[in-house]
């Protein structure tokens, strides 16, 4: 890789990051979660534009300043990481704007609420009601991302930026 790219793709994702971090200000809580919209739609922006491993790097970073800054919980890894990587991996083999929302969705709101389960009861010390627990909360968060995401990305592919963006990393 050229370090010109490299290095592109490095600020992309640092920007990519910061939105996410500072998004999370704008959680709700919900069964013992912080969801989250803003996360899961840089999720699907950063599969769209740097593809999967910098959105799985992305959702991590944003995680872990999140969870140091108090902002979020260390449910914030698991839902966001597999959200990231089951994104990341559909729009690489599909380049479709819309399944690539629904793997954010898939990826978040049910494997990482199952991935969730053993994060709050080994890590955290919390007893929860069951494996399923966190799927609801992890799902309405991500829908409401994914949605965020989706028309963001149109708004962008008819202006002729997300060409441009994609082209440019």
């Amino acid at each position: 890789m050229k370090p010109e790219n490299l290095t592109r793709k490095l600020a992309t994702a640092g920007v990519m990051t910061a939105v996410a971090v500072v998004g999370s200000m704008l959680s709700v809580p919900i069964a013992g979660s912080k969801c989250a919209p803003v996360q899961h739609m840089v999720n699907v922006l950063a599969a769209v534009t740097l593809g999967p491993w910098w959105g799985v790097a992305i959702a991590f970073c944003a995680s872990l300043i999140r969870n140091l800054l108090g902002l979020g919980s260390l449910m914030a890894f698991p839902g966001s990481m597999v959200g990231a990587l089951c994104c990341g991996l559909v729009y690489a083999w599909t380049k479709k704007p819309g399944f690539t929302c629904l793997a954010e969705a898939f990826g978040t709101g049910i494997l990482g609420g199952l991935a969730a389960y053993p994060v709050a009861k080994l890590l955290m010390g919390l007893e929860p009601a069951g494996v399923t627990v966190y799927m609801i909360p992890f799902l309405i968060s991500t829908v409401a991302g994914s949605c965020l995401a989706y028309a963001l990305i149109r708004i962008l592919e008819k202006a002729g930026v997300l060409r441009q963006m994609q082209g440019a990393v």
